[in-house]
């Protein structure tokens, strides 16, 4: 006759079991970032070989997005750079429905920015709160009652804010980065090097706002409302150690600049640190222990610094 297990028994293998588990979840969760990291490395070298192709195909980069009429803007409109990249990224329904005619938030390109494109998300970010309004940014208008937009993960980092960063050193002629608004980058415009010069940075979770680690839904942002969005690129300004303050200059501790916040800064949900494109089509790992002064001098593409990142991976 078998004996049954008595609750002691019971409540050891129960101890034992919990321990266990205890033990394993870090690491299964460790694994499941790990492959996301990968995901969202694999997915910014794509966009990077679509900068290139449209490099060659046009003899300079596009801008963080235009607002004004150009030579490859005939017509004026606001038109964002993940627009411009989609016919290099194998979304041929998407560029048969966007109409260049019209603005992005006008008519049927509402409707298109509301579709989902994968490789413009990153899979470590939680889905933002679902919105059917976007705030005005003049000149586009507060939308209401529209499907909420599909979101990004990715932004172009238009280059430095002087006053933030140093504004004896940085100007209108070196604070700038490869992609910025109704600029033509050329390859030999980057004179610090394509393997030491960003172009896109995560800026993970918008339009939700957070500071530090924390959503603040009290807060708002009338930027990078969605990949679509022509207004989300940014300059660097840095920030102070929980995210409250931004561009109030090293000297004040706003030396931050990696994941302290969302809305104009890079920030991912990866822990310690965040993915960057480079120039080359090199994507790295940048720590959030990295000097905002060094972070600045990868931010600009002829300012002539010098860094010690490394080869990333």
């Amino acid at each position: 006759m078998r004996r049954a297990m008595t609750l002691v028994e019971l409540l050891t293998v129960f101890f034992i079991l919990s321990a266990l588990v205890g033990l394993l979840l870090p690491s299964v969760q460790m694994a499941r970032e790990s492959a996301r990291r990968a995901q969202c490395q694999n997915q910014l070298r794509q966009i990077g070989l679509a900068l290139h192709q449209f490099e060659s195909a046009n003899r300079v980069f596009p801008p963080s997005g235009w607002t004004k009429v150009s030579r490859l803007n005939p017509l004026g409109k606001n038109v964002g750079w993940r627009t411009i990249l989609l016919p290099y990224l194998e979304q041929e329904n998407l560029v048969r429905l966007y109409q260049p005619s019209k603005e992005w938030w006008e008519g049927e390109n509402l409707q298109v920015g509301s579709r989902r494109v994968s490789i413009y998300v990153c899979p470590s970010t939680p889905p933002p709160a679902p919105s059917s309004t976007v705030m005005a940014k003049p000149p586009r208008p507060m939308l209401t009652g529209i499907t909420p937009l599909a979101p990004t993960d990715y932004e172009a980092i238009q280059g430095v804010q002087p006053a933030s960063i140093d504004r004896h050193f940085y100007n209108d002629s070196n604070r700038y980065s490869v992609l910025h608004r109704n600029g033509s980058t050329r390859f030999s415009d980057i004179s610090d090097g394509t393997s030491q010069t960003l172009m896109v940075v995560e800026c993970s979770g918008r339009p939700d706002v957070y500071r530090d680690r924390v959503r603040r839904p009290s807060l708002t942002n009338d930027q990078g409302q969605g990949w679509i969005d022509n207004e989300g690129a940014f300059s660097l300004d840095g920030s102070s150690s929980d995210g409250s303050r931004e561009g109030c200059g090293i000297a004040n501790g706003c030396l931050f600049g990696i994941n302290k916040r969302n809305d104009n800064e890079p920030y991912s949900f990866h822990p310690q640190g965040t993915i960057g494109l480079f120039a080359d089509g090199r994507v790295s790992w940048i720590g959030e222990s990295i000097d905002i002064r060094v972070l600045a001098s990868l931010s600009t593409k002829n300012a002539g610094e010098t860094n010690d990142l490394g080869s990333g991976d």
